[in-house]
């Protein structure tokens, strides 16, 4: 029997959430992604990394199907079929939040999207994993509607036997060259707790003893202390020493030259302008003022990776927008993750905006395996099947 746990992924778009599992030790057995060019890429992605393919296959269908008596039972089988060689069965996945968003239609739960979020919080309450994981945009909590709705499907899932805790992260805390917020919610079966030992007294939550920070890089207090450059004027190829006090690690250029995003397959995938490069070469360094036309800057981190909605990202100290390469760096991708090279443009940016950032994804995914006291690396971790 496997000593790290198995997991079922769903809404798993290019797998960077999954990727940062894998890296921690955890077998993804269940791939789910309804949108082709997502799927087509983390096919491509794993064979591209020499990672095997999941044990049950990818699933390139709507996560309603597996809600349905027929497909229900299908997956039913496969989770008991996964608890014969795996310690604890989790299921991961980030609806999709364009209805939850501030820049999306704010349809909220009545949304296309907004109800897939429900839905997988039905299936988590169907097949009782051991564990799951849920991800969305804070604007889930921002408004009395939304977040009247996230306390209901929270609700349904304290009913069906699980005990939860939640947070809203930052992915720059775990070393990720970008601020993007998203809510994380994780929950544990109440059984898995008590074979664990772990007793919640009276007035106690699971917040209480989950290790949140433990992972966690570099404080949002610390981070605000930094003197991070505002802006530097736009000179195409100029140098610009890295100022002092800065952790290179956080930076647009660090990500850069560790990707190596000039030679990356990805390299010369970039939407180039209509019209002149005016508009690109007036643009201050690091000037990210507006919604749209930001450009970066080489010695601080980026605002979200969001390509759409007529967002715009510049290269730092080129006359053109950034790359699909940079903007996987920019995701903190290992070097190696390369997406199909006939893909289109704006599935690709598509592709990589949608995804969690896999240093994020992969401190969280070890935050989980420290909770649960599982190592990768020790025979005699805790074994938590019945």
């Amino acid at each position: 029997m496997s000593n790290t746990p198995a997991i079922f992924s769903f809404f798993s778009g290019a797998g960077f959430l999954d990727l940062g599992f894998e890296k921690s030790g955890y077998n993804v057995l269940f791939v789910n992604e309804f949108y082709r060019p997502f799927m087509e890429t983390y096919i491509h992605s794993r064979k591209v990394m020499g990672i095997p393919e999941p044990e049950f296959g990818y699933h390139l269908r709507d996560i309603t199907e597996f809600t349905n008596a027929e497909d229900s039972g299908n997956l039913t089988s496969l989770v008991e079929k996964a608890r014969e060689s795996n310690p604890l069965i989790g299921f991961i996945g980030g609806p999709p939040c364009p209805d939850f968003s501030v820049g999306g239609k704010n349809r909220g739960s009545e949304g296309e999207n907004g109800k897939l979020s429900a839905t997988y919080v039905e299936l988590i309450c169907q097949q009782e994993p051991d564990f799951f994981l849920f991800e969305n945009v804070k604007g889930l909590w921002r408004t009395k509607k939304h977040r009247a709705f996230y306390e209901e499907i929270k609700s349904n899932l304290h009913s069906a036997g699980y005990v939860t805790t939640e947070r809203l992260i930052n992915a720059i805390e775990y070393g990720v060259p970008q601020q993007r917020e998203r809510i994380i919610m994780i929950g544990f079966k109440q059984n898995v707790l008590e074979r664990m030992g772990i007793e919640l007294g009276e007035g106690m939550s699971l917040t209480d003893v989950f290790p949140w920070e433990k992972h966690i890089k570099y404080s949002l207090d610390r981070i605000s202390s930094i003197p991070w450059l505002a802006t530097t004027p736009f000179g195409e190829d100029v140098e610009l020493e890295r100022p002092a006090g800065i952790p290179e690690e956080l930076t647009i250029e660090h990500w850069f030259n560790q990707n190596d995003v000039y030679n990356h397959p990805n390299a010369r995938q970039y939407f180039t302008p209509r019209a002149g490069l005016v508009k690109f070469q007036t643009i201050p360094e690091g000037d990210d003022s507006k919604k749209s036309y930001k450009r970066l800057h080489r010695w601080r981190y980026s605002p979200t990776a969001a390509y759409g909605n007529n967002e715009v990202h510049l290269h730092p100290y080129k006359a053109r927008r950034i790359s699909v390469a940079e903007a996987l760096a920019i995701q903190s991708l290992p070097k190696e993750y390369a997406l199909p090279s006939d893909i289109t443009l704006s599935a690709a940016f598509k592709t990589v905006g949608n995804g969690v950032p896999y240093l994020a994804a992969k401190g969280l995914a070890e935050t989980i395996l420290d909770f649960l006291g599982v190592s990768t690396h020790e025979t005699n971790c805790l074994q938590l099947s019945t």
